[in-house]
C-alpha cells in the first residue's frame, strides 16, 4: 500500500506506539484462534477464522483511538480501503481469480501437467516434478492451486517409482513456491508490486536473478535423491488446452499490462473451453468465471479491510513510529559510509520485517499486505530501489510461508500424502536455498559497490 504521506504543518504526525496496538488486536485473534483450535487438533485450525473477520475489532479499535472526529475517522478509513492501489489490487485478484477458474474447468491445468510428466525421463522424476510445479504455479499464480493439481499426480509417481514420500511433497512445495514468488498473476506479487510502487517486470528481473541460483542447487539436490524408475503413462497432450498458460507468461514476460495479460489469458482458456469441451458453454464460462471472483473474497476483502487499517494507523503515527524504530535499529547496526551499509541494513529489516509478519499471520500475502507501508518508507529513506524492495518482500514472505508447519501449503500437503506438515516443509529444500541466495545478494551487492567506490 503507497498513501500520501505528506502534511500540512498544523496538523504534523507524531510517532505513537499506541496507535499500532488494532495491528496487534488482529494478530492476536488471528494467531490466538488458530493456536487453540491447533491445540483441539482442528484440521486447517488457522484458517478456521477468516482473517477479515479478524480485522473488524481491529479496525473498530483504530476508529476508537482516533482523535479525528467520528465522521473524519470514517472517512479516513474509507480513503484507504479506497486508495487506488488497494482497487487496481482487487481488481488484478479477480482476474487472476477467474483465470484460473476457467482454466482448471476447461482442463488446462491437467493438461499441463500431462505435459510435464510426458517429458520426464526415468531418472529425472523428482527434478522433473519440480519444474512441473514451478511451471504451473508460475502461470496460475497460485502455490494452493498448484499443490492440489500436482499433488495426487505426485504422490501416485511416488509410489510407483518407490520415492520417499515426504521428500516427494517437499520437491511439489519447493516448486509450489518458486511459481507463487515469481508468477505475475501471484497474489504475493500483486500485494508487493502495488505496495511498493513498482513494475511487475522490474520486480520479475530483480526477483528471477535471486530465484534461479536457488532453484539450480533445489534441482541438483533432488537429482541426487532421484531414483531411476519408470514414469508412470500419461494421456495424450492437448497442446490446445496449454496455450494459455503458455500466451500468458511470453505476454507478462514482455512486459505488456497485467489487466491486458490477464483479460486475454481469460478469453482464450474460455475459448478453447468452448471449442474443446463438448459440454462448455457460455453460460458454464460465466459461471466459472464467477466462481473465480468468488475464490478470492478473502484476499479481496482482507486487502481493503487492511488497506483502511493502515490509513487510520498512518493518521495516529503507528507507521511513522515503525519507521522510526527501524531507522534507529539500522543506524545502530550499521557503519555508515557512503550509505552502502544503511541500505545493507534496510533490506535486511524489510526482510526481517514480513517474515515477522508471515510467522504471524500464516500467510504470505496477508504479510506482504501488513509489511508493506514501513517497507516502502524505509526503502525511500534509505534508497533502496522500489524493486528490490518488492522483491525482498515477495521472497522472504514465501520463504517463511514454505518452511511454515501450519501455513496452509504445508497442512495440504501433509493432508494428500497422509503425512505431518512438519515432515513436509522439513524437505522444502527450495525454500532455504531461496533464503540463503537472497542474503548473499544482500551482502554480495553492497561489498561490490564499497569495492567500487574505493
Amino acid at each position: 500500500m503507497s498513501y500520501d504521506h505528506t502534511q500540512s504543518s498544523s496538523d504534523p504526525i507524531k510517532p505513537s506506539a499506541l496507535a499500532l496496538l488494532p495491528l496487534a488486536v488482529f494478530l492476536a485473534l488471528f494467531i490466538g484462534v488458530g493456536s487453540y483450535l491447533t491445540w483441539q487438533d482442528v484440521d486447517f485450525a488457522f484458517y478456521q477464522l477468516p482473517a477479515p473477520v479478524a480485522a473488524l475489532p481491529a479496525v473498530l479499535l483504530a476508529i476508537l483511538l482516533s482523535k479525528d472526529k467520528l465522521n473524519q475517522s470514517i472517512e479516513s478509513f474509507m480513503r484507504g480501503v479506497g486508495h487506488s492501489d488497494i482497487i487496481a489490487m482487487c481488481m488484478i485478484y479477480l482476474l487472476a481469480g477467474a483465470f484460473a477458474a476457467v482454466a482448471k474447468a476447461t482442463g488446462g491445468v491437467d493438461a499441463t501437467v500431462n505435459l510435464g510428466l510426458s517429458l520426464l525421463p526415468a531418472s529425472l522424476i523428482l527434478p522433473g516434478i519440480f519444474v512441473i510445479a514451478a511451471f504451473i504455479a508460475t502461470a496460475m499464480g497460485t502455490s494452493m492451486g498448484t499443490i492440489a493439481a500436482v499433488g495426487p499426480v505426485a504422490l501416485g509417481i511416488a509410489e510407483v517409482a518407490g520415492l520417499d514420500k515426504a521428500l516427494t511433497a517437499g520437491v511439489v512445495l519447493s516448486g509450489a513456491m518458486f511459481g507463487d514468488n515469481l508468477s505475475i498473476i501471484s497474489d504475493t506479487t500483486i500485494a508487493a508490486t502495488r505496495s511498493q510502487g513498482c513494475a511487475m517486470r522490474d520486480k520479475f528481473r530483480e526477483n528471477i536473478a535471486i530465484a534461479l541460483p536457488a532453484a539450480m542447487a533445489a534441482i541438483l539436490l533432488f537429482l541426487f535423491h532421484s531414483t531411476p524408475s519408470e514414469a508412470p503413462t500419461v494421456p495424450q497432450i492437448e497442446w490446445l488446452k496449454v496455450m494459455p498458460y503458455l500466451t500468458i507468461l511470453v505476454l507478462a514476460v514482455a512486459g505488456l499490462n497485467v489487466f491486458v495479460v490477464l483479460s486475454l489469458g481469460l478469453i482464450l482458456a474460455g475459448s478453447v473451453g468452448l471449442l474443446s469441451v463438448s459440454d462448455y458453454g457460455l453460460a458454464n464460462w460465466g459461471q466459472d468465471i464467477y466462481a473465480g471472483f468468488g475464490n478470492m473474497q478473502e484476499i479481496f476483502l482482507l486487502s481493503m479491510l487492511i488497506g483502511g487499517l493502515g490509513e487510520l494507523m498512518r493518521r495516529q503515527g503507528g507507521l511513522a513510529f515503525l519507521t522510526r524504530l527501524m531507522n534507529k535499529l539500522i543506524g545502530a547496526f550499521s557503519k555508515n559510509n557512503g550509505g552502502e551499509p544503511s541500505q545493507r541494513a534496510s533490506e535486511l529489516g524489510i526482510a526481517g520485517l514480513v517474515s515477522l509478519t508471515n510467522v504471524c499471520t500464516a500467510n504470505n500475502t496477508v504479510a506482504i499486505i501488513v509489511a508493506g507501508g514501513v517497507a516502502r518508507e524505509l526503502a525511500e529513506q534509505n534508497s533502496v530501489t522500489p524493486r528490490r524492495s518488492a522483491s525482498l518482500l515477495d521472497i522472504f514472505s514465501c520463504v517463511i510461508q514454505g518452511i511454515l508447519p501450519y501455513g496452509a501449503q504445508g497442512l495440504l500437503l501433509g493432508s494428500v500424502f497422509g503425512l505431518s506438515p512438519l515432515a513436509v516443509v522439513s524437505h522444502s529444500y527450495y525454500c532455504f536455498f531461496l533464503a540463503a541466495s537472497a542474503l548473499i545478494a544482500v551482502f554480495v551487492k553492497h561489498q561490490r559497490r564499497m569495492a567500487a567506490t574505493a
